[in-house]
């Protein structure tokens, strides 16, 4: 594990990573003479309905069934009717859902072979990290709508978790070892990565041998929670009882184009998170990425590695929403746009929703903090980011890219 750090100075600590890993490492080339997704693969019976059910445009099939939800509610007198009108989409909107509705799905055994494994590998590691310390505890204290308390349904804890920005459903396990009773995922645009995800729900539930059906109940659908409120998509009987947990996980920071999609996410939220529930997330680290900017040379705007890139497009001005820089990481995303979320000014707009501050990690700082927890430490080798010597598959330049990052969690007063 890595020793404390050497000096008190004010800088910010540096935490070394775990040692890399000196055997052999999973076909990871530098040089591919193909693209690593280049071998084709039969369409799967879940893509198949997906296709025959949609037009070219993947986005028009949700704003086409969004559009008649919103008139359905404005009858009913749920919406003004000068909210029927859908809102614009930006181009960045557009660049961020091509870019995840394109990236294909692979195996588990084909995602063994990425060359920044030991990367995603950690992020999931402090994702569940942050599940464990601080969704755990309030979901075995949930009780279900029968008072069940944290019996729940096959000794579960009862507890409801909605995942804002479920992607292509890449918690899904981390939730069933919280044994949660339902869980809800809502993908914020793209159309795709929701309908895979559903397909490793029910992929996972069908691998389960002897159970009648999945551990938990799970639904999906796709909205954007930045314009759109969740009760234009979610049936009633969704949002009540309210949830225990709202997470979300690397797609925050895409709310803070402007103040208006921010406050519109915040109260997503925090209307369907019960009193004493906890809301947690990970996102760049503001501190980070503007450290790295004023570091560099008055000619340039671009920082990073072979790992990662970003580039921001000015340096003088800061607004507090709409701060757009593009940012690449190899193996995962591909020069796209976001949006810097200024920590401070963030604390204090969740402060208007009522959800307070609980915690605040660069993931630097998580692996120091959790490394040797009775708990969290072993974690690291059950879930392959370090092997039983303590050796990592991370070289420098990842765990250099791991720093973009920081761990967070609210609590709903």
């Amino acid at each position: 594990m890595p020793p404390p750090p050497l000096s008190a100075s004010p800088e910010p600590r540096t935490v070394s990573p775990p040692p890399p890993k000196p055997s052999v490492l999973p076909y990871a080339p530098r040089h591919r003479r193909t693209p690593a997704d280049s071998v084709l693969k039969p369409i799967s019976d879940l893509e198949l309905e997906f296709y025959k059910n949609c037009i070219k445009n993947p986005l028009q099939v949700t704003n086409s069934a969004l559009g008649k939800r919103r008139r359905d509610m404005t009858s009913k007198g749920d919406l003004r009717p000068s909210d029927n009108s859908p809102p614009k989409r930006s181009r960045d909107v557009e660049k961020i859902a091509d870019h995840y509705n394109q990236r294909p799905d692979v195996g588990v055994s084909q995602r063994q072979l990425s060359p920044i494994i030991g990367l995603k590998s950690f992020n999931n590691w402090v994702k569940s990290v942050l599940i464990a310390r601080f969704a755990h505890p309030v979901l075995r204290s949930s009780q279900d709508e029968n008072g069940r308390g944290s019996g729940g349904r096959g000794g579960g804890t009862a507890g409801r978790v909605l995942d804002m920005g479920c992607g292509k459903g890449g918690d899904l396990q981390k939730w069933q070892k919280a044994k949660v009773r339902e869980y809800v995922g809502v993908g914020t645009y793209p159309v795709i990565s929701v309908y895979q995800a559903r397909g490793r729900y029910i992929t996972s539930a069908a691998a389960q041998p002897g159970r009648q059906g999945p551990r938990f109940e799970a639904s999906f659908e796709t909205l954007d929670c930045y314009t759109h409120m969740l009760s234009e998509v979610l049936e009633p009987r969704m949002l009540d009882p309210m949830f225990d947990v709202v997470s979300m996980q690397f797609c925050m920071h895409y709310a803070f184009e402007s103040v208006q999609k921010a406050r519109v996410m915040l109260e997503n939220v925090s209307r369907w998170l019960r009193k004493g529930g906890v809301f947690v997330g990970t996102i760049p680290n503001d501190k980070f990425l503007l450290s790295h900017l004023d570091n560099l040379p008055p000619d340039e705007l671009s920082f990073g590695n072979s790992v990662y890139k970003i580039r921001f497009e000015e340096r003088d001005r800061r607004p507090i929403f709409g701060q757009r820089y593009y940012f690449y990481l190899r193996d995962a995303v591909e020069d796209v746009p976001e949006y810097v979320v200024h920590w401070d000014n963030f604390v204090q707009m969740a402060s208007e929703y009522k959800l307070e501050v609980q915690y605040r990690s660069e993931f630097h700082d998580v692996y120091a903090e959790h490394c040797d927890h009775e708990e969290y430490g072993p974690l690291l080798q059950r879930m392959k980011v370090v092997d039983a010597k303590g050796e990592s598959q991370m070289d420098e330049e990842q765990w250099d890219a791991a720093n973009v990052y920081i761990a967070f969690a609210f609590k709903k007063l």
